[in-house]
């Protein structure tokens, strides 16, 4: 592989940590900064973050021109990851509608749809949330129970989702329901998209151990959608599923990579100031070693996603590689996570209040890091792939 970047890749980078260094929050990520304190405060910064990325042409990098992308090369979505993440920067509060319904809709959707939809994804007008998972189907996505039953040229949808990240703040959400309960498992399920605020839509934030509440139950009574808000066709939802969830890994695997890394640059530097048995506990040694592989195995998921990235620009599928990367960052983050409590000792048990060490953002990143191998698919549901589709294992 060749790790070096043309001229105009490195231009583009320049170019983006520039408007970043001129755009991001005034004080944003320097040393004493106060951010927000609850959901809702981080809610408003992420959406205004959203507009602000719109506004430099930075919205949707990936889409294609004529649909107010930039067109932008894989390579060119791998740098803005690490340079995000590099530049700290507030995450995309519409990135789910950005990376997986944009392009669904480009790739499904009527011209109707399209002229609808996709301008107020970009400049953050509408806000998406994902309406996928069930209290009975969360991996197993086929198996929904959420009912939809066509009334003239409406569909009334009858059920209930869990674990909607941002439902509270959506002003849509995008889902799947099923259409037609004698069809096959993965048949008689309609992708639809629907306005948060129809009557019969009842959010209910779920709070987290982190005590943040981005994620929701949301239940649906005799919810009316028009026809017209069907992705695809009745029935037909599953290949538009499959084209969505494509896009969920993808090239934003480097940008979990990259905050990682800016994390345990953090982490090394609190090794160094907390003092143990009168030195630094950099200076223990099992403490520097577990340091040292962590950032061995960090740069070993680098490579690993160079790697796929090389068969992706050379045509090949992303394949079931992803769930390599998935499986791999996810459970390396909770050994980085764990080994911070261990790092800060006692002090780890104070998460709060003016005491905390580090503002109690090691205990926040420790306590969220345990959804990182149940969301996108859980760490048992990746095994099984890699074993089936990689290794050739028997179901």
């Amino acid at each position: 592989m060749d790790f070096t970047f043309t001229p105009d890749e490195e231009r583009f980078r320049l170019e983006l940590r520039q408007w970043l260094q001129d755009n991001l929050p005034r004080g944003w990520g320097a040393p004493g900064y106060e951010y927000p304190k609850t959901y809702e405060d981080w809610a408003r910064v992420r959406r205004q973050w959203d507009r602000t990325l719109h506004a430099g042409g930075y919205a949707g990098l990936s889409w294609p021109r004529e649909y107010g992308g930039r067109g932008a090369t894989l390579i060119e979505q791998v740098i803005y990851f690490e340079e995000i993440a590099r530049a700290r920067a507030p995450e995309e509060l519409n990135r789910g509608a950005k990376l997986l319904l944009g392009p669904t809709i480009i790739r499904h959707g009527t011209e109707a749809q399209k002229q609808r939809f996709l301008p107020r994804i970009l400049s953050g007008d509408d806000i998406w949330c994902q309406g996928f998972s069930e209290p009975n189907a969360g991996s197993d996505l086929a198996s929904i129970s959420t009912r939809a039953v066509r009334d003239g040229d409406m569909l009334v949808v009858n059920g209930q989702k869990v674990w909607t990240s941002y439902a509270t703040v959506a002003d849509w959400i995008f889902m799947l329901v099923r259409t037609d309960p004698e069809a096959p498992k993965h048949q008689g399920i309609t992708f639809l998209l629907a306005d948060v605020r129809t009557p019969g839509i009842t959010v209910r934030p779920i709070v987290q151990m982190t005590g943040s509440r981005e994620f929701a139950e949301t239940f649906f009574d005799n919810v009316r959608v028009p026809i017209a808000n069907v992705l695809g066709a009745v029935n037909e939802g599953w290949p538009v599923t499959a084209t969505a969830l494509s896009h969920e890994r993808g090239t934003l695997a480097f940008h979990r990579h990259a905050m990682i890394r800016v994390e345990l640059d953090e982490l090394i530097d609190v090794a160094r100031r907390v003092r143990r048995g009168g030195q630094p506990v950099s200076e223990e040694p099992l403490i520097r070693q577990r340091l040292a592989q962590c950032a061995s195995e960090l740069d070993m998921l680098r490579w690993t996603l160079y790697r796929n990235l090389t068969r992706q620009i050379q045509g090949g599928p992303a394949g079931a590689e992803g769930s390599i990367v998935k499986l791999y960052w996810s459970e390396l983050y909770q050994r980085i996570t764990e080994l911070a409590l261990e790092i800060l000792g006692p002090a780890s048990q104070i998460a709060g209040g003016a005491r905390a060490e580090e503002g109690g953002r090691w205990q926040f990143r420790f306590l969220k890091s345990r959804g990182d191998s149940i969301h996108s698919g859980t760490n048992q549901i990746q095994r099984n792939i890699i074993a089936e589709r990689l290794l050739g294992l028997p179901r």
